[in-house]
């Protein structure tokens, strides 16, 4: 089978800077990371972990310290315009001139990447993220979702193959983030790469393909995303049963082990248990021995919950 080139190849990455006591931070260490070219990868991990640090590098804005990055088979090092020229990075920061129209800025964008006017897409890309009424207003009016949007029309005007997402729904209403994932999947279905990193782990579940989970400066996992949720050796069962009077009930049940109750109301238990050594057999002839159960679910671990596995801390 033909192995899928990179479209993003980072191979044994370290940083290393000082900080204002003159302490030697590693921000990254020995990072190696392969993004097959038309992938949608999530990058998750706590805050300080290296996700922003990885960003800049790839971005040129940052120096690595040692190892090798290319960008659609173009290493930075070597080819430092062609590999930037490849990506199109749309930070987490918000920064633009104030007294520039959303035309202004992408035309000028055009001009720094040398397109010709006939190669350039901007108004096609305003109105595909909902700018198009707005080319011509003044960017310090704009609303921070339509900022937002602005950022990913800048970081498009090039048409590069791939696509570095940092928190691009950081602070964006509910009907602004669907708008801008269903721009992002339709971009994704023709043909871009894309590099995610979010915050709402639920976006990543649901739109990413793997997911890279970064800590301390290593890559601590990287997985098919529903390879990742079975990582997590834990469901759980809610069982909805019929008014008790006993006040501690759930006291009298002998669970077996690799089982514990996480939450009890005077109508609901919820249980979680380990499906590979407990049957939920078991379980359901246990409670039914104990309970007037009216009704059953089951729920699978969220990718919340794998990451909180993984990096042992919790989401700031």
């Amino acid at each position: 089978m033909r192995k899928v080139k990179a479209a993003i190849a980072i191979e044994n990455t370290t940083k290393r800077y000082s900080n204002k006591a003159q302490e030697t931070i590693l921000a990254l260490d020995n990072v190696s990371l392969h993004v097959p070219q038309g992938a949608f990868i999530g990058l998750l991990g706590p805050n300080g972990a290296g996700k922003s640090t990885l960003i800049n590098i790839l971005g040129g804005i940052s120096l690595k310290t040692s190892g090798r990055v290319a960008i659609w088979d173009r290493d930075i090092d070597i080819d430092p315009r062609n590999a930037s020229a490849a990506i199109g990075i749309v930070p987490q920061e918000i920064y633009m001139d104030n007294y520039f129209t959303p035309h202004a800025m992408l035309e000028l964008t055009a001009g720094l990447y040398g397109l010709k006017k006939s190669e350039r897409w901007n108004d096609t890309l305003l109105e595909q993220l909902g700018l198009a009424d707005k080319k011509h207003v003044y960017a310090r009016a704009l609303s921070g979702g339509m900022k937002r949007r602005l950022m990913v029309a800048k970081a498009l005007v090039h048409r590069p193959p791939v696509l570095v997402l940092d928190e691009p729904t950081a602070g964006v209403d509910l009907i602004l983030r669907k708008h801008l994932w269903e721009f992002v999947k339709e971009m994704h279905a023709n043909g871009t790469t894309i590099l995610l990193t979010t915050h709402y782990l639920e976006e990543a579940e649901a739109l990413c393909e793997k997911i890279a989970i970064i800590d301390q400066g290593k890559i601590v996992a990287y997985d098919k995303t529903s390879s990742l949720l079975k990582r997590l050796a834990t469901k759980s069962l809610i069982v909805l049963h019929r008014k008790k009077t006993e006040k501690n009930y759930s006291q009298n049940l002998i669970l077996p082990k690799h089982t514990r109750i996480v939450a009890t109301t005077k109508n609901s238990i919820e249980l979680c248990y380990n499906p590979q050594k407990v049957a939920i057999a078991q379980l359901l002839d246990i409670l039914q021995k104990n309970l007037d159960i009216v009704d059953i679910t089951t729920k699978e671990p969220s990718l919340e919950e794998v990451f909180l596995q993984i990096t042992q801390k919790e989401l700031n």
